[in-house]
């Protein structure tokens, strides 16, 4: 990075961070302290309100904005490409909001440029299963959203897919905080549904493999908790209001240390690649052998990896334990009954 292309990042970054340190800005642009005392020096002598508090950092003056920026034909495009992607994730408001937005950075790019980018959105595209359709599914996230600003508690019934995996989905108090990735692949054998009534502090909303996540501290279970939203119903705000812990932060889980069961399981070799493309979250390592290919998986219970095994059929043969070698015989020999009957 050049110098000029430096300062103007540099604004950049104190306009969009706030108030930033001389050694967050050197490594943010991988460069020395002294350097960064310079760019700051030299911005203040080209007119920039740059305010220095001992100790603190560096900060632009209240109200100081930048005039527009200019972008390339990959920035466009990715600002567009991604105003597209939200438009198809959110709700009516928010997807009107992303194509407000698309029409705006399209009215001020050059012609040329215009086209450029209309020629690679072309050649591009996302898709994803539109949750959105469902109105009420639509006015859930309008009503989480707005709890998560308000800061109010909710108040909603909630399903799980098993009864011994009620604390599962959700996560439960072993697992603490399971991250959408976990959570997704979250499995149980099938059966009927359990329901509980929870009250919770929504802190966040995650959207992934086309569901959203609200990511709640859980009353019953005194900790965080991540709620499918398709798994909500009866959703309501109280007037209990809440204070986010300020160190809060959406990311993945810790719980992973806490994943100590292990799982082997031997898969035909023409099958290999197929599990390599449709990987479990929970496979730590893998090997080929003259019988297969050999997988580890660590989960933190049997039930998250059941179906994901089930699913090979008989191009699976799990080793151990032998506690998930019988419930998978259990499942085959249920699916057998199944099948003669009719």
């Amino acid at each position: 990075m050049n110098r000029t292309d430096r300062l103007l990042a540099i604004i950049l970054e104190l306009q969009g961070k706030g108030r930033q340190r001389a050694e967050d800005l050197a490594e943010t642009f991988e460069t020395s302290k002294r350097t960064i005392y310079r760019d700051i020096q030299a911005l203040g002598e080209a007119g920039v309100p740059i305010v220095s508090i001992t100790g603190r950092g560096y900060s632009l003056m209240k109200g100081y904005f930048l005039p527009p920026l200019s972008f390339t034909t990959d920035e466009a495009t990715m600002l567009l490409l991604g105003s597209d992607l939200m438009a198809q994730s959110f709700d009516a408001q928010y997807r009107s909001a992303a194509l407000a937005a698309s029409r705006k950075i399209e009215g001020v790019l050059p012609e040329k440029l215009r086209d450029e980018v209309r020629s690679l959105q072309d050649s591009i595209r996302f898709v994803t299963t539109d949750a959105m359709e469902q109105p009420s599914e639509t006015e859930k996230l309008l009503q989480v959203r707005r709890a998560i600003l308000q800061r109010s508690t909710i108040r909603f019934h909630y399903f799980t897919r098993h009864p011994s995996s009620t604390a599962e989905a959700e996560g439960n108090p072993e697992v603490p905080y399971l991250s959408p990735r976990q959570a997704s692949h979250h499995s149980t054998s099938l059966a009927a549904p359990a329901q509980s009534t929870r009250e919770a502090d929504p802190y966040g909303l995650v959207h992934f493999l086309n569901a959203w996540h609200v990511i709640a501290y859980c009353h019953l279970r005194q900790g965080m908790r991540n709620f499918r939203l398709d798994r909500i119903d009866d959703l309501v705000l109280l007037p209990t209001t809440f204070q986010r812990p300020a160190n809060f932060q959406l990311g993945e889980s810790k719980s992973d240390q806490r994943r100590n069961m292990l799982v082997r399981a031997l898969f035909d070799k023409e099958v290999a690649r197929w599990v390599r493309e449709s990987r479990s979250y929970y496979i730590t390592s893998e090997e080929e052998t003259p019988d297969g290919l050999l997988v580890t998986l660590k989960p933190h219970q049997e039930s998250e990896v059941l179906q994901w095994l089930l699913s090979w059929g008989s191009h699976v043969r799990v080793l151990e334990p032998e506690t998930l070698r019988q419930r998978i015989t259990e499942e085959a020999q249920g699916m057998l009954r199944n099948h003669r009957k009719g």
